[in-house]
Order: C-alpha cells, then sequence, then structure tokens
C-alpha cells in the first residue's frame, strides 16, 4: 500500500514547502490536484484551527485517505489583528499575492518602524478517513513588515517579512534557513513523531 498523505490545499507552492518539510518520512504528499472530485472547502471559521480542522475533516471524508489540513496567515498587531484568517483574500481575490501585498504595504503606510513587528501563524490538523481528527499543531514566527519587497523566494506577505535576527525577509533567505524558523516548520515539526508512527501503521496494514 502506497504511504500517502493528502493534503488539503490546492496552493502548488504551500505543498512544496510541506514536501521540503516533511521530507525522509517515507511519505507520498498529494495536494488536491490528485483529487480532482474533491470539493472545495469554505474556510469561514474565525480562527486558523477552525479552518484547519475542517479542511482535515471535510476533505478526508471526501477522498477518504488520511489528510493534512492547514491554515496560516499573518497577524499585525497594529492593524487589530489583520489580515489574521483572511490573509490569502486580504485584497478580497484569493490567492493573490500582489494585491495582498499592496494592501497591507497601503494600510501600515501610518505606522511608524516600531509599530510594524508582526507574526506569522500555521495551524495544522490531521485527520483519518472517517473525518476524526488525530492532532492539531500549531507555530508561530514572529518578524517586522518592511517598506519594500526584498527577495523572490517564498509566496505570500514572504518578501515583505522581515527576520531581524538575519537582517532579511523571508523572500531573502534560503529554503532550508525559513523551513527552521517559520510557523510553518514549526508546526510540522510537532507532527513529525504522530507522522511516523502513521508510517508504520500504513505499512503494517500493506
Amino acid at each position: 500500500m502506497a504511504k500517502v498523505l493528502a493534503l488539503a490545499t490546492r496552493n502548488a507552492k504551500k505543498r512544496k514547502e510541506i514536501e521540503e518539510i516533511l521530507a525522509g518520512l517515507g511519505l507520498t504528499l498529494h495536494d488536491m490536484s490528485h483529487y480532482p472530485l474533491a470539493p472545495e472547502v469554505e474556510e469561514d471559521g474565525d480562527t486558523f484551527e477552525a479552518n484547519a480542522r475542517k479542511k482535515a475533516t471535510e476533505t478526508a471524508i471526501a477522498i477518504g485517505q488520511w489528510t493534512l489540513g492547514e491554515d496560516s496567515g499573518l497577524v499585525v498587531p497594529a492593524l487589530g489583528g489583520d489580515p489574521g484568517v483572511y490573509s490569502a483574500r486580504y485584497a478580497g481575490k484569493q490567492g493573490d499575492d500582489a494585491a495582498n501585498n499592496t494592501k497591507l504595504l497601503a494600510e501600515l503606510a501610518k505606522h511608524p518602524a516600531d509599530k510594524r513587528d508582526a507574526y506569522y501563524v500555521c495551524t495544522a490538523a490531521l485527520a483519518d478517513p472517517t473525518g476524526k481528527v488525530h492532532a492539531v499543531v500549531e507555530g508561530r514566527c514572529h518578524g517586522r513588515i518592511v517598506t519594500d519587497y526584498r527577495g523572490e523566494g517564498g509566496f505570500g506577505y514572504d518578501p515583505l517579512f522581515l527576520i531581524p535576527e538575519y537582517h532579511q525577509t523571508f523572500g531573502q533567505l534560503s529554503a532550508t534557513v525559513k523551513h527552521a524558523l517559520s510557523h510553518r516548520g514549526r508546526a510540522l515539526t510537532q507532527l513529525r513523531p504522530v507522522l511516523r508512527q502513521l508510517v508504520g501503521e500504513i505499512g503494517a496494514k500493506g
């Protein structure tokens, strides 16, 4: 039996990051492009955890597969916590990174440098084929929003998210360094023991 873990996302860049972070577990990760009939899960929760749980549960039930549901976003205290759970559609259209970044810069334009602190949040939930959630993890990474785009790496708000200790944004840092520091890396690292056990169980049934 193939050791497959479904990812409740259609974001290829997110899938690539998760593959890199979870490398070495012996799992094959399939995003929703492998399941064309899988429904689009409406992310209508008011917390990252609510959305992660919903994506994991609804997708797992629909495809009959162990599924990782993940929700992540940027929180800027000076903006009252925005963009928060609306990070991917901050400017209106889902996944329009350029428009989201433009809006973020505009909203922060009147704020001084010491009011531009921000943090990324990632919550991930693992559900079995019946939709039962077996684990929920969260990771955070603190930084600051700069006033200009720096670097071509990553996605989302990464070119604007500065890690002060490194004097570089997520758009500039190497993937290896980013994964060690990032919200997604910190969340999924907590999930590795659970997934390692899952691999063993799948193998025993194969």
